[in-house]
């Protein structure tokens, strides 16, 4: 017979077997810890000026038929730490290199980030927007990726989102004078904070960039992606082009945080900057674009990392890295975590200084040299 407390003590028993199996079966609720920036590298200590990483050097002179490398190695390569936190630096004391590192640290070993940027006055969904075409072959050859069209304004609004940390970038962005200028820096600042490709609004994609890299390299050893614009082999070259091997930038895949992008962004934030408190900016006129912001300068300092001792092994080098590795070649080479690509790669169909035509297996990139950073009086005449 169920009496008044035997029946208590049931409900009482199954009460308890009830919160029992609630309190296993369901874990407790914990608050998610705070990620702070890491600068923990891989293979060398934390950015400041005794930065220094091993490599292999070979023969500037060796070819294969794949990508002979100039120089073996991972140079600065900067990775997050697996097994910890680092503690919060006091970016005041930092210089505007460092400051970009510990902002947007390097790690050579992740994936490219499937992202391409392209900016113009427009966006594709815009009654005015005429390079539909060249827009559309970018998405065609790459599904599955994210393609942004950004205009000026979603540029402006967009680096002040990711630059916040960093205002002296900032201020120099919005006090250069040029509409050039500021597209030439915005690239190297997109590809510095999140990486991907940048491609001119006046680019096709002729081969998605997947075949970029050469299937002999593994893509966890390179971190940047660079073609030939120019490689003028006549003694009159310095009529006609600003460096004797020149570094195209109007397609450029980069992993995010890569040590030329961060080098590129403090050279200009820092002349700009300079200008700017000198009253001198003002006096930037176009054809002192490439040297400030363009292909001279990004190419000055491609051949500076590719020398510098903060990334490789200079002792055991057999020589200085210039434009004798480069001119002539017709397929990759890599230099540490770089790859270039010939110039038939980012201008086919060029018809000198060795470009081959556009279905050639090397041609992965045409470009219409619309001249679309200048007035529009003045398009088409030497784009």
């Amino acid at each position: 017979m169920l009496t008044f407390r035997r029946a208590f003590v049931a409900a009482a028993l199954l009460l308890t077997i009830f919160y029992l199996s609630t309190t296993r079966s369901t874990p407790p609720m914990a608050t998610p810890p705070v990620q702070l920036p890491q600068t923990f590298p891989k293979t060398q200590p934390p950015p400041d000026s005794s930065r220094q990483a091993s490599t292999t050097a070979v023969s500037s002179d060796q070819k294969a038929s794949s990508a002979s490398p100039i120089r073996h190695g991972s140079p600065g390569v900067e990775r997050p730490s697996r097994s910890g936190q680092h503690t919060m630096q006091d970016m005041s004391k930092l210089s505007l290199y460092d400051k970009l590192a510990y902002q947007f640290p390097y790690d050579v070993e992740t994936k490219f980030p499937a992202y391409i940027w392209q900016t113009w006055k427009w966006t594709p969904a815009h009654g005015e927007f005429q390079f539909r075409e060249q827009e559309a072959s970018w998405t065609e050859q790459h599904p599955g990726f994210i393609h942004e069209v950004i205009t000026d304004q979603v540029a402006v609004n967009l680096l002040r989102l990711l630059y916040a940390s960093v205002p002296e970038v900032l201020e120099a962005y919005e006090a250069l004078p040029l509409p050039v200028l500021k597209a030439d820096f915005f690239r190297y600042l997109i590809l510095l904070a999140r990486g991907g490709i940048y491609s001119d609004i006046d680019t096709y994609a002729l081969q998605s960039a997947l075949e970029w890299i050469p299937k002999s390299v593994p893509r966890s050893a390179v971190g940047l992606v660079i073609g030939i614009e120019a490689d003028p082999d006549r003694p009159d070259w310095k009529d006609w082009y600003s460096r004797r091997i020149q570094f195209c930038q109007w397609t450029i895949q980069s992993k995010p945080g890569h040590p030329v992008l961060r080098e590129i962004v403090s050279r200009i934030t820092d002349q700009t900057l300079k200008r700017k408190r000198a009253g001198s900016l003002r006096g930037v006129v176009d054809k002192n674009v490439i040297e400030f912001t363009g292909p001279a300068l990004w190419t000055d300092i491609i051949f500076e990392y590719f020398n510098d001792n903060r990334y490789f092994d200079m002792k055991h080098s057999a020589g200085p890295i210039d434009f004798q590795n480069f001119t002539g070649m017709d397929m990759a080479k890599r230099v540490g975590d770089v790859i270039v690509l010939p110039i038939t790669s980012f201008s086919p169909g060029v018809q000198q200084m060795g470009a081959k035509e556009y279905d050639d297996p090397m041609a992965f990139v045409k470009h219409d040299f619309e001249g679309t950073w200048k007035p529009e009086s003045e398009r088409h005449i030497g784009a």
